[in-house]
This record gives C-alpha cells, sequence and structure tokens, in this order.
C-alpha cells in the first residue's frame, strides 16, 4: 500500500510540477548551464585564463578548421593565429608598443581587424574600439579618453584620419594604416611590416602581468546625448559576456553569420569573442544587407545569426519568396526585437528559435528569455538573481530621479508594475565605469537605495517584471510626461505599427511653450506604395490609446533615422520639434474634432500664442 501511494505520489508529481510552472524543464536545464558557467569562471578567477588564451586552445584543438569566412576568402584557425603573429610582430618592431599600451581601432569588419586585436592581445594591449562613422570633434575626443598611443586605419578610412591628423600629431599619436605604402606625412603604411614579419608564435611573458580586472578593451556608447563615453571592458566582463553563446545553447558545430559592427558590444562581445569560446566558424560581412541577408545564410550554411535594434523588421518588410525557409539557420539571439515582429519572422522564415537578451556595455547586469516568452526580454531565475542582485525602483520621470520614501530610500515596485531596473554593485558584480569621465561613471551610480551605504548600477532603463518574465518599457529619457501622465515611446510606436500602412514608427516627446512636460509626435515611415491614410490611423490611435499618449504631431519621412547598431535616433527629431516652417517633410497635427489635419504656419503660430488648446 505504501509503495503504491509512493507511485502515486512521484507519478502525479512532475505533472502537478508542470502544471504550477510550464517552464520547470527549461528553468532546470538553464540552472544547469548556469552553474556549468559558475564553474568555469571560478577556474579562471583562480588561475587566469583569457578569451585570448582560449583562443589559443581552439587553434590547438582543430588548427585546420575554418575560423573566418569573408567575401569568399576563408580562413582557418591556425592562419588565423599566424596572422595576428605577423601583426603583434610588426607592431613590436615598428610601433614600440609594450604591455598596457592602447592602440585604437579604427576599421571597418574585415579579417584585418580580427588579426589585429588578437596580435594586440598577445603583447598585453588594449584595444580601443572605434565608431568608424564619428568624425571631427567626437573622434578626437574618443582617443582622449583612452590615452591611445598609436591609432591602426584603413585605407578607406584613412581620409577621416587626416582630419584630426595635425591634433593627434601634436598629442604624439602615431598613425598607421593598413596599406603598403602611404604618401601622407605622420601617417604610416602597416601592411607592407605585417608581410615581412615572423608568423612565429609570440612569448607569453609579453602579457605576464594581465589578469583578470585588466582593461582589455574601451568600447564607446552611441554619445545619443553627448560625445561618446568609453566604457571599460575588462577581461573579466569579457569572459561574462563570452558565456552567452553557451548559456543560449551555441554549439562548437554551428556557423554564426557576423554583420554587426565589430566595434560595438553586440558584435565584438556577444556575437566575435562569444564564438571564440564556443570554437565556432565565423561568417564575417563588413556591414548589413537586408537584400544579401539570407543568400549569404544559406550560401554559408549559417545555423546561428544575431539581430539587434531593427534588424528583423526589416528581414520581415522585405517581399516575400518562395524559398523564405529554405536555410540551415535555427537560432537567433540579441535584443530589440518588437512582439509583432516576432511573430511575423517566426511565420515567414521558419522554425527558429528566438532568444532575446537584455545587457549594455558597460551594465553589470542581463537578462535572457531563454524560453522564447514572445515579447519578454529574459525570465527571472533565482540562480541569476542570487548571482546578480537588482530591483525594480520607482521612478519619478517629471522630476528624473528615484522616488525615495521618508527614510531616504528608494521604494520597489510591485509585481506587474512598471520600474527603473537598478542592479547592485559588488565585488562579483562590478561597475567599471568610463575611462577619464568620474562625472559620467558616478552619475551611472545610486547610493543608500535600500539600506544606509549600498551601492547599485543606475541602468537607465524602465522594466517590468510580470509573472516571472522581464519586458522591456522606455529609456528614461525617452519616455516622456503629459497632462501628469507618462508615456512610454515603445509602447505607442507598437499600436503605430499595427497600423496597415505604417512600415517604421520613431515615438518621441517634444516641448511646447508655456505647457509642463513634453507632447507626443512620431516619425513614421510608410511602406511601399501606400499613402498616409488619416482618418484610419486617427481611428485607430483613438481606440488603442488614451488621449494623452496620442501622437500630436505627425512626421512623414522617407527613412526613419538609426543609429550604426540599428536604434532609432530621438534627440535630433525632438529638437527639431513641429516647426512646419523648419521641417519639409509633411507634418500632421491631431485636431480633437477633425482628427489629423495638414500641419499649417497658422496652427503653429496658435500653439505658441496659447490660443490653441492642447
Amino acid at each position: 500500500m505504501i509503495a503504491y501511494i509512493l507511485f502515486t505520489v512521484l507519478a502525479v508529481l512532475p505533472v502537478l510540477l508542470f502544471w504550477k510552472n510550464p517552464y520547470i524543464m527549461s528553468d532546470l536545464k538553464f540552472a544547469m548551464t548556469v552553474l556549468h558557467i559558475g564553474i568555469k569562471y571560478s577556474k579562471i578567477t583562480r588561475k587566469f585564463y583569457s578569451i585570448l588564451d582560449c583562443f589559443m586552445e581552439k587553434v590547438s584543438e582543430h588548427p585546420q578548421k575554418t575560423f573566418l569566412v569573408f567575401e569568399g576568402s576563408s580562413y582557418t584557425y591556425s592562419q588565423a593565429d599566424k596572422e595576428s603573429n605577423k601583426v603583434a610582430r610588426a607592431l613590436l618592431t615598428h610601433a614600440n608598443l609594450k604591455e598596457g599600451d592602447t592602440v585604437a581601432l579604427f576599421l571597418g569588419n574585415e579579417p584585418y581587424y580580427v588579426w589585429t586585436w588578437l596580435g594586440l592581445a598577445k603583447l598585453g594591449c588594449v584595444s580601443s574600439l572605434l565608431n568608424y562613422n564619428i568624425r571631427s570633434k567626437s573622434l578626437i575626443h574618443c582617443f582622449s579618453c583612452c590615452e591611445a598611443k598609436v591609432v591602426i586605419t584603413s585605407a578607406e578610412l584613412c581620409g577621416a584620419i587626416e582630419e584630426v591628423l595635425p591634433t593627434l600629431r601634436e598629442q604624439g599619436i602615431r598613425v598607421f594604416v593598413l596599406s603598403e605604402k602611404s604618401d601622407v606625412e605622420g601617417i604610416e603604411s602597416l601592411s607592407d611590416k605585417i608581410q615581412q614579419a615572423s608568423d612565429q608564435p609570440l612569448s607569453p611573458q609579453l602579457r605576464a602581468n594581465v589578469n583578470l580586472k585588466s582593461p582589455m578593451l574601451y568600447i564607446y556608447t552611441s554619445g545619443t546625448t553627448g560625445l561618446p563615453k568609453a566604457a571599460v571592458i575588462n577581461h573579466g566582463k569579457v569572459w561574462r559576456a563570452s558565456f552567452l553563446q553557451y548559456m543560449i545553447g551555441v554549439q562548437s558545430s554551428d556557423v554564426i553569420y557576423l554583420y554587426l559592427p565589430l566595434y560595438h558590444t553586440a558584435g565584438f562581445l556577444m556575437g566575435f569573442s562569444g564564438a571564440i569560446e564556443r570554437g565556432l566558424t565565423i561568417v564575417l560581412r563588413r556591414k548589413f544587407s537586408v537584400s544579401n541577408f539570407w543568400a549569404d545564410c544559406r550560401k554559408d550554411n549559417v545555423t546561428v545569426i544575431q539581430y539587434i535594434g531593427e534588424i528583423m523588421r526589416y528581414l520581415c518588410n522585405t517581399p516575400k519568396r518562395d524559398n523564405d525557409k529554405d536555410h540551415k539557420v535555427r537560432l537567433a539571439f540579441g535584443n530589440g526585437i518588437r512582439g509583432d515582429t516576432w511573430n511575423d519572422f517566426l511565420d515567414r522564415f521558419g522554425n527558429i528559435r528566438i532568444c532575446e537578451c537584455y545587457g549594455a556595455t558597460e551594465s553589470n547586469i542581463g537578462f535572457v528569455n531563454y524560453v522564447g516568452k514572445v515579447g519578454a526580454i529574459g525570465k527571472e531565475h533565482f540562480l541569476h538573481k542570487r548571482s546578480y542582485p537588482y530591483a525594480l525602483i520607482r521612478y519619478d520621470t517629471e522630476k528624473e530621479e528615484p522616488v525615495r520614501d521618508a527614510r531616504g530610500f528608494c521604494i520597489e515596485v510591485p509585481e506587474g508594475e512598471t520600474g527603473l531596473l537598478v542592479s547592485k554593485i559588488g565585488e562579483q558584480t562590478p561597475f567599471s565605469g568610463y575611462a577619464k569621465n568620474k562625472q559620467q561613471t558616478e552619475k551611472k551610480k545610486l547610493k543608500d537605495v535600500f539600506v544606509k551605504g549600498d551601492l547599485y548600477f543606475n541602468s537607465g532603463d524602465l522594466l517590468r517584471i510580470n509573472e516571472g518574465f522581464v519586458y522591456f518599457q522606455d529609456r528614461i529619457g525617452d519616455t516622456f510626461r503629459w497632462k501628469g501622465e507618462n508615456v512610454a515611446t515603445t509602447e505607442v510606436a507598437d499600436h503605430l505599427l499595427a497600423v496597415d500602412f505604417v512600415e517604421e514608427a520613431n515615438v518621441y516627446g517634444v516641448k511646447v511653450p508655456g505647457h509642463e512636460g513634453r507632447i507626443g509626435m512620431a516619425a513614421l515611415k510608410l511602406k511601399e506604395n501606400m499613402d498616409f491614410e488619416a482618418k484610419s490611423i486617427y481611428d485607430h490611435v483613438k481606440y488603442f490609446l488614451p488621449s494623452y499618449a496620442r501622437p500630436r504631431f505627425i512626421r512623414i519621412q522617407d527613412s526613419v533615422a538609426v543609429t550604426g547598431t540599428f536604434k532609432q535616433l530621438k534627440v535630433k527629431l525632438a529638437e527639431e520639434g513641429f516647426n512646419p516652417n523648419i521641417i519639409k517633410d509633411p507634418l500632421f497635427f491631431l485636431d480633437d474634432s477633425k482628427g489629423y489635419i495638414p500641419m499649417t504656419k497658422e496652427i503653429f503660430d496658435s500653439i505658441l500664442e496659447g490660443t490653441l488648446k492642447l
């Protein structure tokens, strides 16, 4: 009888557990993966082992395996090792580099970006990954941040360096170009020196003093609200980011398609260094091409893809083809996919597992949606929260600061309510800050959050947690307040994208003289061969959005401006406002009695004079 009862309990228990938590098997699998990563990382902390050492180990394990595929050429792990040895020796001899020196890479995606970084790592140097789109003042600022001794650029980008060459020479920064000769005084050729160098291994003693806390990279934030900030990325941070691919189930047999810029966290840490940790084959492309994306995947047997920002929407917006599901891609990971696009992508391109992630270059916290819940950026897990303590706290968007109670402490929001994500700064969860920018580093720290003396990282992101899943709501600078209510730009944009003629939507708040807060405005890109239908969109926003959240102004653009990593630009649009005398794009104004009507100078003047009620 006892045996029968025990058997019944054991048979029913899994059913009850699954009924209470349908993700229990995924949670258990994730827990095992996290524990295994923890064991690997603890070994690294006891005896230092860098991502470069990991690469060298892969070279020994499978020297003839293809490491990199680029524009029809392929390179094995062994070839990559030898090429990077030559780069390291050329720089050691001709640039007099030594352990701890910083070298700025001003390059596009190409094999020499990879060889150069590997070569610098072998010398114990720090690489400063510069956005090749920046120019002039911003470019000089980036050099100053990291105190680079040398800059390496390509022939295609050399013109941008020439513009700031006098300043670089004043600062004693040497410039090398990946070319066999240079006719510009102050710019030295490097390709000829690399060709003449030996490909023999370099002594590990050249980097003998490098440890887990040593900086390995400087990666620059987008600088949408000012000059770029150089986030300090030490070897420990590189490892933590590199483990993401392991965490989501990438296998050593996979082939990853890497088109995101290597100067960015997503491209370099999540993509490139993660691929090294897994021992993958990397298909590298200079930049994203919506027309060549699937052709590249088919040609090179790609099984894993990365995405960021609006990439997935761009793919879904291409004309449908009969062979849309003819590919070997099994996994897509990244951040920034909207819920509607998520479903559209799966319907169109087949059974691809999507792993949405959350994190930031300088952040000490991240989330992974390892179960594929549509719309969520992550799933809570007790092991994760124990390792990376975090909370969502109440935030006042009008005062732009956390709300504190009578004792002066922050208030954690209840489940389902939007709050500012903060994560505890500690020995295991450090925040390294920004190079030569103490003010901005301190600005990202919150003190006395829950108890006197504690210290938390301010993510700047508003999130919501519901039934164990984490949802992104907005950036604190993007969410605006109107009529005493908070308006989340992402939520409004999602509703606008549901209108059949809207292809892209960028929502932001604009200031109106004589009014508190900011009023809603949207920049729209229309679908090809479709017109703006004022009544249709008015009916839609009136039905789905409260009055304070409805965009009062709509601007029609040929294309919605994005950053180099496909995040929508809002600051410049907000600064331009809704002045028809300045903006040449079609503009519409939401009249409460007529719906959306063309914006005129008379309407604009009435708003400024305060005679038109908003």
